[in-house]
């Protein structure tokens, strides 16, 4: 009996989290979008990074990750 609830409460905490996780992502997403089309008008990222512009890659995944920490922080409460 014991055992079975430690499992069941296991799997609702892990689907808990990768719920959290999935959410966090898309809306860090959204953030990047919104930072490359209404603060960085004059600069395309997706074409940049398509020609193979290194920094741009760079700058995007910066950006990401801290509207990710963002996102993650606020959704934790």
């Amino acid at each position: 009996m014991m055992e079975s609830q430690f499992i069941i409460s296991t799997l609702v905490n892990l689907g808990i989290n990768l719920a959290y996780t999935i959410i966090a992502l898309m809306v860090a997403i959204v953030g990047l979008k919104f930072v490359d089309y209404k603060l960085l008008k004059s600069i395309n990222l997706e074409e940049e990074i398509k020609k193979g512009n290194i920094a741009a890659a760079i700058f995007a995944s910066t950006i990401l990750v801290f509207v990710g920490l963002i996102v993650a922080f606020g959704l934790r409460g």
